[in-house]
């Protein structure tokens, strides 16, 4: 879809809005049309002797009210416009949010925030301005044009209009020339603009390394850099902007040479009284808003054509996960496996080979495994931000992909290996998955992921603010507000990726103790535990452990370590590392 074609369709679906802010501008134009042939009418009228003392006040209390009409429907045009063409941008905006909030991983990986926040901002400012400011200065400008010229032409002197309009096609011209080149310099803007933002996001995200690796001045060269780009960029894209008005100065200076000239012959052979010379000089004047609004729309439809090229594609970007399932909600049941692969893109070996496993309702899964060995990638294929390339996964007796993905996910509680707080209190971060619960709701959530005393010593206890990314906390509490929200929101299906990663081991035997109370009080409820500590996943009901994408152990604690493999290995290092840690 190109740029005329998006605002077109917004202009009809808001069409009363635009037709009423066209009719007070064709009241705004008649009204400047009309003012200037009155003047004239008065000079011959003064000129004449026909025009009097007495008589002069009413003409002149008609163009004060005319001028007073002229200004309120100036101020009104541009309130039911603009309102109408925000409007627009709002629409975009949710039509952008809502396609990155349907993407997967795999999208994100190919994208930087900083494009998509400059997209989301910038970009879409430019289209916004190419729909409102645009538009009005375009209909505007052409409704002001047709309306003098045809006074011109018509109420003043035919020859001296065409005389006038000599140089306007060389105008014409200088617009088409300029408006080739804005448009390269603004898409080259908008880039440079967008590599700037990525690099202020993420020096602010790792200020923290930036600062222990000592290379702050190295950033901030590199952004001087990016920051001058930009500038020199933006910078010719206005000198290119800049260039219209000279060629409308030019134009409308030779145009008054050439009216001027052939209007004093005219006057002199009496074909022209001196009060029609007058009007057309005042319409020649008001030739200059036309021209400059020409090349102001030429500017922003240029600005909005580039940006609109680079929203598009991200707008039109295929889902990398399809949500095509029609199943609203899932039933407690059994989860099962069945020869699952995965391969990532670009990947020789596949992440996941014949993966096959059941896990019943209210079982505890044990993940383990070297790093690297598919323990994250396999609970990202049962959340369904990976889809398998064979073999298939079935909850309740069915596959994942017939259930819708907002059924799907509302039945997973999932932390993560980095687990993400948002810039707001501790009780709104545990609370974001049941918005409604209640503060005792929040403390219980909070006492299973044994953080509820680390909360009370803080100052404002629940009410503190964690900062951005919970850059307030340790890593370990971070983990267990997670945990803690997870907890509140009570699905059948609790999903941890090496979240014990970051607390002592007498932590998390609190926690894994009080997830063992919670399963045998919700007996439908099942967990899968991922991690590098085997301590973690002891009292699970089946461990299976992964080693290049396979299965090559799975059982119970006790059968691992009778198998004297990797687990058993595994458990007796870390047994001997805890004892050391302990002495």
């Amino acid at each position: 879809m190109s740029l005329s074609r998006l605002i077109g369709g917004f202009v009809r679906s808001h069409w009363r809005s635009y037709a009423a802010a066209g009719a007070m501008l064709a009241g705004v134009a008649v009204i400047g049309i009309w003012i200037p042939r009155q003047i004239g009418l008065m000079v011959d009228g003064l000129a004449s002797g026909k025009l009097g003392r007495d008589s002069l006040w009413q003409p002149i209390g008609l163009l004060l009210l005319l001028g007073v009409a002229n200004y309120g429907l100036r101020v009104a045009w541009r309130m039911k416009l603009f309102s109408a063409a925000y409007m627009l941008g709002v629409e975009l905006r949710t039509r952008f949010y809502r396609r990155l909030s349907l993407q997967g991983p795999q999208f994100f990986q190919k994208q930087r925030t900083g494009d998509l926040m400059a997209l989301a901002t910038n970009d879409i400012d430019a289209i916004e301005m190419a729909a409102g400011e645009a538009m009005l200065a375009g209909f505007d400008g052409s409704l002001t044009l047709l309306l003098v010229l045809g006074m011109m032409l018509v109420g003043v002197d035919w020859r001296l209009a065409l005389f006038a309009l000599i140089p306007f096609p060389f105008m014409a011209f200088a617009f088409w020339r300029i408006s080739s080149h804005i448009h390269t310099a603004s898409a080259d803007s908008l880039k440079r603009f967008s590599a700037l933002n990525d690099h202020v996001q993420e020096t602010l995200s790792g200020v923290r390394t930036l600062r222990a690796l000592g290379l702050e001045q190295r950033s901030s060269t590199r952004f001087g850099e990016l920051a001058g780009a930009a500038a020199g960029s933006a910078l010719t894209a206005q000198r290119w902007e800049a260039a219209y008005e000279p060629a409308v100065g030019l134009t409308l200076t030779a145009a008054t040479g050439l009216s001027l000239g052939l209007g004093g012959f005219l006057v002199w052979r009496n074909e022209l009284t001196i009060g029609e010379l007058t009007s057309f000089s005042m319409y020649l004047g008001q030739l200059i808003w036309p021209m400059f609004a020409a090349g102001w729309v030429l500017s922003l439809i240029e600005r909005g054509r580039a940006a609109y090229a680079r929203l598009q594609p991200m707008l039109d970007q295929p889902l990398t996960i399809e949500d095509h399932g029609t199943l609203p909600h899932v039933a407690p049941g059994a989860l099962e496996l069945r020869n699952v692969g995965f391969s990532y893109p670009g990947q020789h070996e596949a992440a996941l080979s014949d993966i096959s496993l059941t896990l019943k309702t209210g079982q505890t899964l044990g993940l383990v495994g070297p790093t690297g060995s598919g323990k994250s990638t396999l609970l990202r294929v049962l959340l369904r931000q990976l889809t398998p390339t064979h073999g298939s996964v079935q909850w309740s007796g069915h596959s994942l992909d017939q259930y819708t993905l907002q059924a799907l996910r509302a039945a997973i509680s999932w932390v993560p290996q980095e687990s993400f707080l948002f810039s707001a209190s501790i009780a709104d971060n545990i609370a974001l998955a049941r918005p409604g619960a209640t503060r005792a709701d929040v403390e219980r959530a909070a006492g299973l992921a044994a953080i509820h005393d680390d909360i009370l010593l803080f100052p404002h206890k629940y009410e503190t603010e964690v900062g951005e990314k919970g850059i307030t906390l340790s890593g370990g509490q971070r983990q267990r507000v997670a945990i803690a929200r997870a907890l509140l929101s009570d699905n059948d299906l609790l999903l941890l990726d090496d979240a014990l990663s970051a607390v002592d081991t007498a932590t998390e035997t609190a926690i894994l103790e009080h997830l063992e109370e919670l399963r045998r009080a919700h007996t439908t409820r099942s967990a899968i535990i991922a991690s590098h500590r085997l301590s973690a996943v002891v009292d699970a009901d089946q461990i299976v452990v992964l080693h290049h994408g396979r299965i090559t152990e799975a059982g119970t604690h006790e059968e691992l370590l009778a198998l004297n493999g990797w687990y058993a290995s595994q458990w007796r290092y870390q047994q001997l590392e805890a004892s050391l840690d302990a002495a």
